[in-house]
């Protein structure tokens, strides 16, 4: 009876395909139990045994390590140490109505194939203006063998001491970081600065620096700003009307903030890719929250990017403080610096700075600064080992472009040298941020 009671258990026990399987499952598994017992895994060389935790948080491991924001920071270490090779530089020239011929001729005395440029015409320049700008780089055979100068096709409306100058900034820097992954460092300047140098002589120059420098001038010391620019709380109507107009006071003051410090310098900087990423991506959410906050901050232009850098501290200790500019300031100082003129030629040249600012259209100290520092003549491009044409007839020699990493230095790369010598030394007193 028992033998009729399951008619395939006999078949299963006849059946021996499963024994060949079965015996070699069982020598592995001896196999195994043997090498454990007799430490087959231990290390050669006399080390600890494989450990088969793969996740330990062991007191002798960074914690931070398991967090997203880790890769973030291993991505900017890596370009931070990327290869040693010629810098290239980002640059945003901005301006408003009437400024197009101003921008153009900045455009041609900065320009070398081996940067970015990015031209913004703010909302308050006549369409026919921006699409004239537009159409000359279009027209242009150099840029468009390159390709590496762009218009903002969008116009910001920007309000002077606005925080709309800071969002059209970062989106000028969102669009650089979007279009290229070849740049080391961004430059704002406006239509009213003007160089002092060649680009060769700026390239070769900054050639030899570690390229987590932020050239941005800084300050804890808010004095006067305190009360006159922390404490009142302003909105900016660019950033709900159409049309220009002055800052909206309102009658309420704040108190000052006591969960990061503020900081105050120049709005015109030279600051890293690395850091720029940190801006716009913001993984820790300080640079939003700064960015919140200056929103109702009186010329945010002059704290924003100053008080995000010196609160950070992966960065509070790339800082220089110095702007790399020219400026001359009335004395005691007004609200705008003094308008420069060819009486200020020897003291700009003696500053070894890279820019100047500011110059009325047209003024006669830049048709200087074409002949005696530039090389640069009316229409034409600053020479550059990049030009390789000829010079006959007045023709420009950077019309044919040759390698872009062959630099022809000039006095103004010793005046730089001087200056970035300065600037990185011990004395110095604005190396890095003070907290």
């Amino acid at each position: 009876m028992r033998r009729n009671g399951n008619p395939h258990l006999g078949r299963a026990f006849s059946d021996r395909r499963w024994f060949m399987p079965f015996l070699s499952s069982l020598l592995v598994s001896f196999t195994l139990a043997l090498a454990a017992a007799f430490g087959l895994f231990s290390s050669s060389y006399g080390g600890d045994s494989l450990s088969l935790d793969f996740i330990s948080f062991s007191s002798s491991e960074d914690p931070t390590a398991f967090f997203v924001e880790s890769d973030l920071r291993k991505s900017l270490d890596q370009h931070r140490t990327s290869k040693l090779e010629a810098p290239r530089i980002a640059y945003l020239i901005s301006g408003t109505k009437g400024d197009s011929q101003r921008i153009r001729r900045t455009l041609l005395a900065i320009y070398h194939p081996r940067n970015q440029y990015l031209l913004h015409m703010d909302l308050e320049a006549a369409p026919r203006e921006r699409l004239e700008l537009t159409m000359f780089v279009k027209g242009d055979p150099t840029f468009r063998q390159v390709d590496n100068v762009r218009v903002m096709a969008q116009a910001n409306l920007v309000t002077y001491r606005g925080s709309t100058m800071v969002a059209c900034t970062l989106q000028a820097i969102a669009i650089l970081l979007k279009d290229s992954a070849a740049w080391d460092w961004f430059i704002n300047l406006s239509a009213s600065d003007y160089p002092l140098v060649t680009q060769d002589d700026l390239l070769h120059a900054l050639s030899p620096l570690p390229k987590d420098l932020n050239f941005i001038e800084h300050t804890q010391n808010i004095g006067w700003k305190e009360n006159q620019r922390a404490k009142p709380i302003v909105v900016d109507p660019g950033l709900y009307l159409s049309k220009k107009s002055d800052i909206f006071w309102s009658n309420s003051r704040r108190e000052l903030p006591t969960s990061f410090k503020l900081f105050t310098g120049s709005a015109w900087v030279m600051l890293t890719r690395s850091f720029l990423e940190y801006c716009i991506w913001g993984w820790d959410n300080l640079p939003r929250t700064l960015l919140m906050y200056y929103t109702n901050f009186i010329s945010s232009a002059e704290g924003y990017f100053h008080t995000v850098i010196c609160n950070s501290p992966a960065f509070r200790n790339t800082t220089v403080s110095h702007d790399l500019h020219f400026i001359a300031w009335d004395n005691p100082p007004k609200q705008h610096p003094r308008s420069l003129s060819t009486k200020d030629f020897d003291k700009m040249v003696k500053s070894g700075a890279p820019f100047a600012r500011k110059f009325e259209k047209d003024d006669p100290a830049l048709d200087k600064i074409d002949k005696e520092l530039l090389g640069r003549a009316d229409g034409q491009f600053a020479r550059g080992g990049w030009c390789i044409g000829s010079q006959e007839n007045g023709s420009d020699p950077c019309s044919a472009i040759g390698n872009d990493s062959f630099f022809v230095p000039g006095p103004g790369a010793e005046r730089l040298q001087l200056l970035f010598q300065k600037l990185l030394s011990d004395d110095f007193p604005g190396r890095n941020c003070s907290l």
